[in-house]
Protein backbone atom coordinates (compact mmCIF):
# COMPACT_ATOMS: atom_id res chain seq x y z
CA UNK A 1 0.00 0.00 0.00
CA UNK A 2 2.97 2.41 0.69
CA UNK A 3 4.25 1.25 -2.75
CA UNK A 4 0.76 2.37 -4.62
CA UNK A 5 1.20 6.13 -2.18
CA UNK A 6 4.50 6.48 -3.40
CA UNK A 7 3.82 5.75 -7.27
CA UNK A 8 0.32 7.75 -6.60
CA UNK A 9 2.51 11.01 -5.45
CA UNK A 10 5.12 11.06 -7.98
CA UNK A 11 2.72 10.61 -10.83
CA UNK A 12 0.43 13.79 -9.00
CA UNK A 13 3.73 15.79 -8.32
CA UNK A 14 5.15 15.30 -12.14
CA UNK A 15 1.40 16.25 -13.54
CA UNK A 16 2.08 19.36 -10.79
CA UNK A 17 5.40 20.67 -12.77
CA UNK A 18 4.53 19.64 -16.20
CA UNK A 19 1.33 22.41 -15.82
CA UNK A 20 3.74 24.67 -13.75
CA UNK A 21 5.88 24.11 -16.74
CA UNK A 22 3.25 24.68 -19.50
CA UNK A 23 2.48 28.25 -17.87
CA UNK A 24 6.23 28.84 -17.74
CA UNK A 25 6.25 28.42 -21.51
CA UNK A 26 3.08 29.93 -22.38
CA UNK A 27 4.41 33.37 -20.37
CA UNK A 28 7.83 33.24 -22.08
CA UNK A 29 6.09 33.12 -25.26
CA UNK A 30 3.51 36.15 -24.81
CA UNK A 31 5.74 38.61 -26.48
CA UNK A 32 7.92 37.10 -29.13
CA UNK A 33 7.69 38.30 -32.98
CA UNK A 34 6.18 35.60 -34.18
CA UNK A 35 2.78 36.99 -32.86
CA UNK A 36 3.11 40.37 -34.55
CA UNK A 37 0.49 39.37 -37.73
CA UNK A 38 1.60 39.01 -41.12
CA UNK A 39 -0.84 41.51 -42.17
CA UNK A 40 0.75 44.30 -40.98
CA UNK A 41 3.58 43.91 -43.33
CA UNK A 42 1.22 43.86 -46.59
CA UNK A 43 1.31 46.46 -49.01
CA UNK A 44 -1.28 48.92 -49.19
CA UNK A 45 -1.07 51.22 -52.03
CA UNK A 46 -4.55 51.18 -52.42
CA UNK A 47 -5.00 53.12 -49.30
CA UNK A 48 -3.58 56.19 -50.72
CA UNK A 49 -6.73 57.50 -52.49
CA UNK A 50 -8.29 57.28 -48.74
CA UNK A 51 -5.87 59.32 -46.91
CA UNK A 52 -5.16 61.89 -49.99
CA UNK A 53 -1.89 60.98 -50.93
CA UNK A 54 -0.14 60.42 -54.67
CA UNK A 55 1.77 56.98 -55.14
CA UNK A 56 3.56 58.52 -58.05
CA UNK A 57 4.83 61.93 -56.07
CA UNK A 58 5.28 60.47 -52.28
CA UNK A 59 5.73 63.11 -49.62
CA UNK A 60 9.47 63.60 -48.00
CA UNK A 61 8.64 63.71 -45.02
CA UNK A 62 7.14 62.52 -41.71
CA UNK A 63 5.28 64.11 -38.91
CA UNK A 64 5.64 61.82 -36.21
CA UNK A 65 3.16 61.97 -32.67
CA UNK A 66 3.52 59.39 -30.22
CA UNK A 67 0.01 59.63 -28.60
CA UNK A 68 0.60 55.91 -26.75
CA UNK A 69 2.64 55.48 -23.73
CA UNK A 70 5.26 52.48 -24.14
CA UNK A 71 4.37 51.21 -20.78
CA UNK A 72 3.06 47.44 -20.62
CA UNK A 73 5.16 47.47 -24.54
CA UNK A 74 7.40 44.69 -25.80
CA UNK A 75 11.07 45.46 -25.75
CA UNK A 76 11.09 45.93 -28.91
CA UNK A 77 8.78 48.38 -29.63
CA UNK A 78 10.22 50.21 -27.33
CA UNK A 79 13.82 50.34 -28.44
CA UNK A 80 12.14 51.20 -31.73
CA UNK A 81 10.53 54.41 -30.04
CA UNK A 82 13.67 55.33 -28.58
CA UNK A 83 15.85 54.62 -31.78
CA UNK A 84 13.40 57.16 -33.39
CA UNK A 85 13.81 60.17 -30.65
CA UNK A 86 10.09 59.64 -29.95
CA UNK A 87 10.44 59.88 -25.79
CA UNK A 88 7.76 62.81 -25.38
CA UNK A 89 4.40 62.12 -25.91
CA UNK A 90 2.09 65.08 -27.50
CA UNK A 91 5.57 66.48 -29.36
CA UNK A 92 6.63 66.40 -33.33
CA UNK A 93 9.28 64.99 -34.41
CA UNK A 94 10.23 64.84 -38.61
CA UNK A 95 11.43 62.05 -40.32
CA UNK A 96 12.08 61.13 -43.90
CA UNK A 97 10.13 59.34 -45.98
CA UNK A 98 12.79 56.36 -46.35
CA UNK A 99 11.73 52.24 -46.27
CA UNK A 100 14.13 52.03 -43.28
CA UNK A 101 11.71 54.73 -41.55
CA UNK A 102 8.68 53.23 -42.99
CA UNK A 103 9.44 49.83 -41.85
CA UNK A 104 10.04 51.09 -37.87
CA UNK A 105 6.97 53.19 -38.12
CA UNK A 106 4.44 49.70 -39.43
CA UNK A 107 5.83 48.09 -35.86
CA UNK A 108 4.84 51.04 -33.60
CA UNK A 109 1.75 52.51 -35.76
CA UNK A 110 -0.49 52.01 -32.65
CA UNK A 111 1.30 53.97 -30.96
CA UNK A 112 2.18 56.89 -32.79
CA UNK A 113 0.14 59.81 -35.46
CA UNK A 114 1.85 59.84 -38.59
CA UNK A 115 1.15 62.96 -40.73
CA UNK A 116 3.05 63.84 -44.32
CA UNK A 117 4.68 67.32 -44.16
CA UNK A 118 3.19 69.55 -46.59
CA UNK A 119 4.97 72.07 -48.09
CA UNK A 120 2.18 74.51 -50.44
CA UNK A 121 5.21 77.28 -51.61
CA UNK A 122 8.03 74.49 -51.71
CA UNK A 123 11.48 73.72 -49.78
CA UNK A 124 12.14 77.10 -47.79
CA UNK A 125 15.42 78.93 -48.71
CA UNK A 126 17.78 79.32 -45.98
CA UNK A 127 16.83 83.25 -45.77
CA UNK A 128 12.60 82.60 -45.63
CA UNK A 129 13.37 79.73 -42.57
CA UNK A 130 12.48 82.18 -39.78
CA UNK A 131 9.28 83.16 -41.62
CA UNK A 132 8.15 79.41 -41.11
CA UNK A 133 4.87 78.56 -39.73
CA UNK A 134 4.12 74.06 -38.82
CA UNK A 135 0.70 74.30 -38.38
CA UNK A 136 -1.06 71.45 -37.05
CA UNK A 137 -2.52 69.15 -39.96
CA UNK A 138 1.55 69.31 -41.31
CA UNK A 139 1.31 72.00 -43.54
CA UNK A 140 4.77 74.23 -43.87
CA UNK A 141 3.54 77.82 -44.40
CA UNK A 142 6.00 80.37 -45.54
CA UNK A 143 4.85 83.72 -44.63
CA UNK A 144 6.95 86.09 -46.68
CA UNK A 145 7.05 89.81 -44.96
CA UNK A 146 6.56 92.66 -47.35
CA UNK A 147 9.88 94.67 -47.75
CA UNK A 148 9.56 98.36 -48.14
CA UNK A 149 10.61 100.10 -52.18
CA UNK A 150 12.73 102.37 -51.74
CA UNK A 151 11.50 105.83 -51.54
CA UNK A 152 11.64 107.97 -54.79
CA UNK A 153 12.91 111.71 -54.32
CA UNK A 154 9.94 113.94 -54.15
CA UNK A 155 10.94 116.94 -57.17
CA UNK A 156 9.36 120.36 -55.81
Amino acid sequence: MAVFYRVLQNRLSFAVKATELQRIISFRCKFTKSRIPPEIFEERSKEHNKYGGDPEQPHQLHLITRVKSTIRRPYWEKKIVQDLGLEKAHKVYIHKNIPSINDKLKIIKHLVKIQPLKLPHGLPSEEDLADTLLKSNGELVVRRLLKPLEPKAIES
